[in-house]
């Protein structure tokens, strides 16, 4: 059969429609892989920067200290005894005729807290005269310094001082300090005994003002400049003190 010049026109054209309709179907079928759009990223918001974190800065400031605080007692030894109390672990205690321990030579015994009259003291022994005359070992006794005279030195950078003390039987205990015009002196006493005060020119302020042994604050602002002076006297057995003073 001949074919004729239209239809081979006719032919070529449905071919090139199927090939481009085939080529079509090629690209939108599910099975064919195709990449992903390109990903764009936006910008990170704007952050301050990283900076370290300071230490914390340390306190360079001295710490606050409470002033220091003198302790003032009186000395218990090279000076003249008056009066003793007997305190003998093994009482009664021998009084003998000689400053000795020998055989025969005991004249009396005395009892625990019996007050004695000193009036010599030799090689760790006393002299007594009442209630019985004769020498007792001085370890076997409690005595104080009959009379004190002694000066109150406050530590470098303090401005009080806790005297502490003792008079056993009758004597005389004075402590002294210097103080200028304005400041104030205040006495803190802890036992039964306030210390009586004087001023440089002798005035005894605790008289004055009222003050009597069961007082336990004073204070006053000083009107002299010099020497100050606080005593405390016994006329028979004595007592214990203990009292803060502070000038400033």
């Amino acid at each position: 059969m001949s074919i004729k010049p239209s239809q081979l026109i006719i032919a070529g054209a449905v071919g090139v429609i199927a090939g481009v309709t085939i080529a079509v179907m090629t690209v939108q079928s599910p099975s064919s892989k195709s990449s992903p759009p390109p990903q764009t990223q936006s910008p990170r918001p704007s952050e301050p920067p990283i900076t370290s974190v300071p230490a914390s800065v340390p306190n360079t400031s001295p710490p606050s200290e409470t002033p220091p605080i003198a302790i003032i007692k009186p000395p218990v030894e090279g000076c003249k005894i008056s009066m003793a109390v007997v305190k003998d672990p093994d009482a009664p205690l021998n009084v003998r005729s000689t400053p000795e321990v020998t055989e025969g030579n005991i004249v009396g015994q005395l009892n625990n807290n019996t007050f004695v009259f000193v009036i010599e003291e030799k090689n760790g022994w006393f002299k007594i005269n009442n209630p019985v005359s004769g020498w007792i070992a001085k370890s076997r006794t409690e005595s104080s310094c009959s009379i004190v005279e002694k000066n109150i030195e406050f530590l470098p950078g303090g401005n009080a001082a806790l005297v502490q003390g003792k008079i056993i039987g009758g004597g005389s205990h004075s402590y002294k300090f210097t103080a200028i015009t304005g400041q104030t002196l205040t006495i803190e006493n802890y036992k039964s005994v306030f210390p009586m005060v004087m001023s440089p020119n002798g005035e005894l302020l605790t008289d004055n003002l009222g003050i009597t042994p069961d007082t336990k604050v004073f204070s006053n602002k000083l009107l002299l400049t010099g020497e100050y002076t606080l005593q405390l006297d016994s006329n028979y057995k004595g007592f214990e003190y203990e009292f803060l003073v502070k000038v400033e």
